[in-house]
């Protein structure tokens, strides 16, 4: 692998991204072509140290989520995405792998809901992205790592969460989360770093093993329901919950949304002023 090679060609992409196209406010005073460090780190949920190192050759292997987030970030065309991998020491990912690419027709459905919460997940149910609007109501997700990032850990694992669940609400909702997942291990048998999470999931969680090993079929479709967010600053917020399925690239969509007029649209509407605010600080 050239390892140097690597670090000039992200930074020469890093240069050729125009802030306002990756939902970054640039502000006045600003000496940087494209894209800061700092910036793009935080679009691809890594620190803005680890980028200067892979981008000054001090650090040589980025895994391949890293990689994957990058080109994300970066909004990379196909060919792009694979010479990045390449340049990486990674194989480009194939159809035995679970995807975790947003194609561009995705991200640009992405861009016209980019004032409205939107998060994405992969078939694994780990994190590809959450837009900043999503991160105001929710909570800060660029600092989540490892088993954090994934929607079914953060819930077998009771992780803090700004989602209020009824105790059956919330064993519904791990159970049809731990049998998508189960599906999802039947499309990819041969993906390593699938199996390697479904084995940390039932080391890490008894919960979670127990649902696994019951096998038992998910409860009821449950992709569009209400929910209520218990919101730090503005308080409960109860809100259209939508989650959309890719087929192709094997993505989950989930979207927020208020009935115009209503308080929970004025108070989704404060809380990402607010977050959105202090996000940027």
């Amino acid at each position: 692998m050239e390892t140097w090679e690597f670090g000039r060609t992200l930074r020469r992409w890093r240069d050729r991204v125009a802030p306002e196209a990756v939902g970054v406010q640039a502000g006045r005073r600003r000496r940087a072509n494209g894209l800061r460090r700092e910036e793009l780190a935080a679009l691809a949920g890594i620190s803005a140290d680890y980028l200067t190192r892979l981008e000054q050759g001090r650090a040589t292997a980025p895994s391949a989520q890293v990689v994957e987030s990058l080109a994300r970030a970066l909004r990379l065309s196909d060919t792009e995405h694979d010479l990045l991998y390449w340049l990486a020491g990674h194989a480009a990912p194939g159809p035995d792998l679970v995807p975790s690419r947003v194609p561009p027709s995705v991200q640009r459905l992405l861009d016209r809901l980019s004032h409205t919460p939107v998060v994405v997940y992969d078939a694994s149910w780990t994190l590809v992205l959450a837009n900043e609007p999503y991160n105001a109501l929710m909570g800060e997700t660029t600092t989540w790592r490892g088993l954090e990032r994934n929607a079914v850990w953060r819930n077998v694992a009771r992780l803090p969460s700004r989602v209020v669940y009824t105790a059956q609400e919330q064993a519904e909702h791990e159970a049809r989360l731990v049998a998508d997942l189960r599906l999802t291990a039947s499309r990819y048998p041969a993906d390593r770093t699938l199996r390697r999470l479904i084995t940390d999931l039932t080391s890490g969680s008894p919960r979670f093993a127990e649902l696994w090993d019951a096998g038992m079929p998910p409860p009821s479709a449950d992709t569009s329901r209400r929910k209520t967010i218990d919101h730090p600053a503005v308080g409960p917020i109860t809100l259209d919950c939508d989650t959309l399925f890719v087929a192709l690239d094997d993505l989950r969509i989930t979207v927020y949304t208020a009935e115009p007029g209503t308080e929970d649209a004025d108070r989704l509407a404060l809380a990402v002023v607010l977050g959105t605010q202090s996000l940027q600080l």
